[in-house]
């Protein structure tokens, strides 16, 4: 079957199968998963395909049809560093709307991928900025990334604020809670997303900041599952956000998250270290 299709074909099926897959609306995104060649970004095949629940496989051959379907691609095997699935990211950018000339802060660009799809997304008048720990992946996705001239890597620490503002800040790495740079780098009308991920950094929740003037809107948007970033986890954090998961119907009672001073009471529904996730509506 693959083999009978040319790889413009399958980028079309496979954009075709995450507008129905995920609703997605945004028929800009539909084209920049029809036009991003994934195989650019995956390194030479044949690849590894991380199957959930049942580990890695090899894909038949190196035939780049095979990078066409959703599936998590294997980066590093071994720390189980994936270029993550694409259903997950076409229905988080689908709702969060990534605008023409919209600047945005990606936290974790591993080998690039998403960042060239955040890239046709924000168009010639936008930036992305991408911020990958990984000395080695922040070279390959700078190589990786040369057509796309919106888009600029660094290596660096998310931990460690950098100058700026931006309209969307997307996360690509689990964290126990959101840095205050993160928070202050967000613009008027700025929306956030970030996997909240608990013990063993696998199961948790994706986060959705809204900017509103100075408060800012939060709510749950989806279980999720995520490799972890580095410089935003802590123990205690992870064991508070390990306890607050237990109450789904908190969850989703969520409201906003506040940075102002106060006791915890019946409206925290996770009480962090200089912001807690409440069931207040925003300021």
């Amino acid at each position: 079957m693959a083999g009978a299709l040319s790889l413009g074909q399958a980028r079309r099926f496979f954009a075709d199968e995450m507008r129905m897959a995920c609703h997605v609306r945004d028929e800009r995104l539909v084209e920049a998963f029809a036009t991003v060649p994934r195989e650019r970004f995956a390194g030479p095949g044949p690849w590894r395909i991380l199957e959930q629940g049942n580990g890695y496989w090899t894909t038949p051959d190196a035939e780049p049809h095979w990078l066409y379907h959703n599936v998590l691609v294997a980066l590093d095997e071994k720390r189980g560093l994936n270029i993550g699935q694409p259903s997950l990211w076409a229905f988080h950018f689908d709702r969060i709307g990534v605008c023409q000339g919209e600047r945005v802060l990606q936290i974790g660009a591993g080998s690039g991928y998403y960042t060239a799809i955040l890239a046709e997304l924000v168009g010639p008048s936008g930036r992305v900025d991408a911020l990958e720990i990984d000395s080695e992946l922040a070279t390959l996705a700078g190589r990786n990334l040369g057509a796309w001239t919106v888009a600029n890597v660094r290596c660096a620490d998310a931990s460690r604020p950098i100058e700026g503002q931006w309209d969307v800040v997307i996360a690509f790495a689990g964290a126990t809670g959101p840095l205050g740079w993160w928070l202050d780098a967000l613009a008027g009308g700025g929306r956030l997303l970030l996997p909240m991920t608990g013990q063993n950094f696998r199961g948790g929740f994706m986060l959705r900041l809204d900017r509103h003037g100075n408060g800012l809107a939060a709510r749950s948007v989806g279980w999720t599952a995520f490799y972890p970033c580095a410089g935003a986890r802590n123990d205690k954090e992870q064991a508070a956000l390990d306890e607050a998961l237990k109450d789904s119907a908190g969850q989703q009672a969520m409201r906003s998250l506040r940075r102002d001073r106060h006791a915890r009471d019946d409206t925290c529904w996770l009480h962090g270290e200089g912001w807690c996730l409440s069931k207040r509506e925003p300021n």
